[in-house]
């Protein structure tokens, strides 16, 4: 299983494709596929049929998964998609020390 920069919450901006610059918030990270589903972003529309329970049919709107590759990390400070970085951070946890990774913004040098 791959291991990802972006997590499910996080605020990324589309670099390319039919919605290159729009910024949304991640929905969920497909790990499986290498996809993630953004908010507002890639939006389709599936037509769905009326059931017998009394749900009623028409047009259903709803966010498709987007590639991985075509989507960057906003910076909260410049509001611009930035590359990721790791620091390890040593913390003290019960009487402990333990390591910890901590997601930097390149471009700033800040914790994400």
């Amino acid at each position: 299983m791959a291991k990802f920069k972006i997590k499910t919450g996080d605020l990324v901006q589309v670099i390319t494709g039919k919605n290159k610059g729009e910024q949304g918030k991640v929905l969920r990270v497909i790990t499986e596929t290498s996809r993630v589903v953004v908010e507002g972003v890639n939006v389709v529309t599936k037509h769905k049929r009326a059931n017998a329970q009394g749900e009623a049919g028409g047009l259903v709107k709803s966010e498709a998964p987007i590639h991985i590759s075509n989507v960057m990390l906003v910076d909260p400070e410049t509001g611009k998609p930035t590359r990721v970085g790791y620091r390890t951070e040593t913390v003290e946890r019960n009487g402990k020390q333990k390591s910890v990774r901590v997601r930097v913004s390149k471009s700033t040098g800040k914790d994400l």
